[in-house]
C-alpha cells in the first residue's frame, strides 16, 4: 500500500509551474508498476484532478478501488475487499511540487526532469502540451510509470461530490 501512496496524492499550487496544468482535468490511465525483481503489476482506470488538490483514481484493472484525496486526509475504498481505509497523509506524490522543479530535457519541449525529497522524476507532455506521462522510482525502489490517455483539461473546479470515495455502510472501516 506504501507504494500506491507516491502515486495518489496531487496537491500544492500549479501555477508556478513550467508545465501549464490546468484548474482540473480528467483522463484514463494505466500505471505500471516493476519491483526490484522485474516482476511487473499493471493498474487500469481513470483519475480526476480539481481545485489543486482534489484527486479522484478509480482503479478498474485488476482489482476495483478508488482512492481519494484532500491533500491532507486520504480514503482507500476496497471494492473487492469490501473495505473502507482513512488515512491522514504523511508524505505522498505531489505533482505541483514535482512541476515547479522541472526543468526542459536538453531542447526538448515535452520532456522535463525533475527532482523532487530525494527522487528524480520524468515528466512527458503530449503533443497539445497536456501531462502525458509521469515516470519515477517509489521508496520502495519499484518503478512507477503513469500513462494518462484521453486527457480532458478544464477551467473551474469539478462539482465537489465527483471528488468524493462512497462504499456501502456494509463495508469494513479502517481508520476514521
Amino acid at each position: 500500500m506504501k507504494r500506491l501512496w507516491m502515486l495518489l496524492i496531487l496537491s500544492g499550487t500549479l501555477s508556478a509551474s513550467p508545465i501549464s496544468v490546468p484548474d482540473n482535468f480528467r483522463a484514463a490511465f494505466t500505471q505500471r508498476i516493476t519491483n526490484p525483481d522485474k516482476k511487473v503489476i499493471h493498474y487500469k482506470g481513470t483519475v480526476r484532478f480539481s481545485d489543486q488538490k482534489m484527486l479522484k483514481w478509480v482503479y478498474r484493472e485488476p482489482t476495483r478501488k478508488e482512492v481519494c484525496s484532500n491533500g491532507e486526509n486520504v480514503t482507500v475504498v476496497d471494492h473487492d475487499l469490501e473495505q473502507v481505509s482513512y488515512y491522514l497523509m504523511e508524505k505522498g506524490f505531489d505533482l505541483a511540487e514535482i512541476l515547479k522543479t522541472a526543468k526542459p530535457y536538453k531542447e526538448t519541449k515535452s520532456v522535463f526532469i525533475a527532482k523532487y525529497e530525494g527522487k528524480d522524476y520524468t515528466i512527458q507532455l503530449d503533443a497539445k502540451q497536456r501531462l502525458w506521462r509521469v515516470a519515477y522510482y517509489d521508496d520502495l525502489e519499484n518503478e512507477v510509470l503513469i500513462i494518462f490517455e484521453k486527457m480532458q483539461y478544464g477551467k473551474g473546479k469539478l462539482p465537489f461530490d465527483s471528488m468524493l470515495c462512497e462504499a456501502p455502510v456494509s463495508y469494513d472501516v479502517i481508520g476514521e
